[in-house]
C-alpha cells in the first residue's frame, strides 16, 4: 500500500504538469496496479471538472456527454423596461396627470359637501346613521383622497409608504362596487366617480416603482444642500489685555486677571 502511495502521489504531480519521477515507471505500475488505474481516471476526470467550473477552456478528452449533462443556467424573467430618458420623461407626465385627479377628488367632495351631488346618492340608514351623514364621511374620503394625490404629485421621493392603505380601500371599494352593480342597487352611472380613484391609485403605484426616477428636486433646493443649519452660541468677549497670574493673600488659589492699571495698583 505504501508503494500506491507513492505512485498516487506521482499521478497527481503529472495531472497538475510538475511530475518529477521517471514516467515509464508510473506507466509500468499503472499497468499492473486496477485500484491505482481507477484513482488516475477518477483524478483525471476531476482535474477536467475543475477546469470547466472555474471557467476555463474545456480539456482535450472530455466527452461531450459529459458536458450535455451539465444544468443550463437558470436565467431570470426580467419585465422589459423602458430607457433611461424615457423613464425621466414618464415621472413629470404622471405626476401632473396624479395631481389633476387629486383635484378633481377634492371637486368631488366639495360639490357632495354642498349638495351638488346630494341627488345622485341612495343611501339608507344604516346602524342609525341618517343618510347625511354617510354622504359626509362619503365627502371626507373624497377630500383626503384628493389631497393626498395632489400632495404625493408635488413631493419628489417615492410614495411607497401610502401604497398600503390604497390597495385595501380600491381593492374593497372594487368589490363592494361590483357587488352592489350586480344586485342591481346602483347604477353605471354612479361608479364613475370611483374611477377618479381607481385612476389615481394606478399611477401612485406606478411612481412606486424602483426603475423610475424620483425627479428633480423641488425649487430653492436645486443644490442638494441640507436646509439644516448650526447656530452655535455666541461665546462670552474676552477682557481685552494680557492675562497674568496672581496670587491671593491667606490662601493658595490662583486666578487670572486683566493686565490692567487698576490691576497693578492692587498688586
Amino acid at each position: 500500500m505504501g508503494g500506491c502511495e507513492t505512485f498516487r502521489d506521482a499521478i497527481s504531480a503529472r495531472l497538475d504538469g510538475a511530475e518529477t519521477g521517471p514516467a515509464d515507471a508510473l506507466d509500468r505500475h499503472l499497468d499492473g496496479c486496477a485500484d491505482c488505474r481507477a484513482y488516475a481516471d477518477d483524478a483525471a476526470l476531476v482535474t477536467r471538472m475543475a477546469g470547466l467550473l472555474g471557467g476555463g477552456a474545456p480539456f482535450a478528452g472530455v466527452d461531450e456527454s459529459v458536458l450535455d449533462a451539465l444544468p443550463a443556467p437558470r436565467r431570470r424573467f426580467r419585465l422589459p423596461t423602458a430607457p433611461a430618458g424615457a423613464r425621466r420623461a414618464l415621472v413629470p407626465a404622471l405626476r401632473v396627470l396624479l395631481g389633476l385627479l387629486g383635484a378633481g377628488q377634492f371637486v368631488l367632495g366639495v360639490a357632495q359637501i354642498s349638495g351638488i351631488a346630494a341627488v345622485q346618492h341612495l343611501h339608507t340608514g344604516v346602524g342609525g346613521a341618517s343618510p347625511n351623514h354617510l354622504l359626509n364621511e362619503s365627502a371626507a374620503w373624497n377630500l383626503a383622497l384628493g389631497a393626498g394625490f395632489a400632495w404625493i404629485a408635488l413631493r419628489r421621493g417615492r410614495p411607497s409608504g401610502i401604497l398600503p392603505t390604497l390597495t385595501v380601500f380600491v381593492s374593497v371599494l372594487v368589490l363592494l362596487s361590483a357587488s352592489d352593480l350586480i344586485a342591481g342597487r346602483v347604477e353605471p352611472i354612479r361608479l364613475v366617480s370611483h374611477g377618479l380613484v381607481v385612476a389615481g391609485y394606478l399611477v401612485v403605484a406606478a411612481l412606486t416603482r424602483r426603475g423610475l426616477d424620483p425627479g428633480e428636486p423641488p425649487a430653492g433646493r436645486a443644490d442638494g444642500r441640507s436646509r439644516w443649519r448650526l447656530a452655535p452660541d455666541a461665546e462670552p468677549d474676552l477682557p481685552a489685555g494680557p492675562q497674568r497670574l496672581r496670587l491671593l493673600p491667606g490662601g493658595a488659589t490662583a486666578t487670572t486677571a486683566t493686565d490692567t492699571a487698576p490691576d497693578r495698583r492692587a498688586a
